[in-house]
């Protein structure tokens, strides 16, 4: 079993930065595809960004374009959002998902259902 915990999350205001982490605790984390999603109350789960882990990424451009970067640190069994010109939109709980399969060359999902792990996620909160 896989334990995440997410990291980073607070207040900012309106165009502000923070950046968000997802510790691992499965030493083969490095060898899977890692990723984050977001929850308002409310509103159903949405996937933000994933990366692979050959490094492959993937963005829900439709919310996040060119706002949010994912990146890994496979040294430290990490994974960060970073997330930029922050709206009161990106209101929402922030999660790290881990889909575990060893050296998946597939394309990284966007659907919660095909992520095995999840953290317990961190709050974001984005004043006007």
């Amino acid at each position: 079993q896989v334990q995440l915990v997410e990291s980073g999350g607070g207040l900012v205001q309106a165009g502000g930065s923070l950046r968000v982490s997802c510790a691992a605790s499965d030493g083969a984390f490095s060898r899977y595809t890692v990723g984050w999603f977001r929850q308002a109350p409310g509103k159903e789960r949405e996937f933000v960004a994933g990366i692979s882990w050959t490094g492959g990424i993937r963005y829900n451009v439709d919310s996040v374009k060119g706002r949010f970067t994912i990146s890994r640190d496979n040294a430290k069994n990490t994974v960060y959002l970073q997330m930029n010109s922050l709206k009161p939109e990106d209101t929402c709980v922030y999660y790290c998902a881990v889909r575990q399969r060893l050296n998946d060359y597939g394309p990284i999902p966007r659907r919660s259902d095909d992520y095995d792990y999840w953290g317990q996620g961190t709050q974001v909160t984005v004043s006007s």
